[in-house]
């Protein structure tokens, strides 16, 4: 899977996304600096610069990867976009699998 979620400055995306691989719940994350977001919020078009994180994890790990996201979050309502994996290279995906599965004893 890859997810997609906005932070409001670097700081807070590079917190989050170093959260997310130290829980596990992420095997990589990109983030990606100065994002244009044009938004409606609460009635009023918005504009604002964000930082992007590109998350690499698995299905199994999405929903525990999503909660994590809400309760890190500094946005009220915070973007969570899950989008599937059709086709990579089979030793990416291994790895991704490898990184997020739970340790074993």
């Amino acid at each position: 899977m890859v997810v997609l979620t906005t932070c409001g400055n670097d700081e807070d995306a590079n917190a989050l996304a170093r959260l997310l691989v130290e829980q596990r719940l992420a095997a990589c994350v990109n983030a990606v600096s100065n994002v244009a977001s044009t938004y409606r919020w609460k009635g009023e078009i918005q504009r604002d610069r964000e930082t992007l994180l590109i998350i690499k994890t698995t299905a199994a790990q999405l929903a525990a990867l999503e909660q994590a996201i809400r309760k890190h979050s500094k946005y009220e309502l915070p973007e969570v976009i899950a989008l599937p994996v059709a086709a990579g290279g089979a030793d990416y995906l291994a790895w991704v699998g490898e990184s997020v599965a739970e340790l074993k004893d």
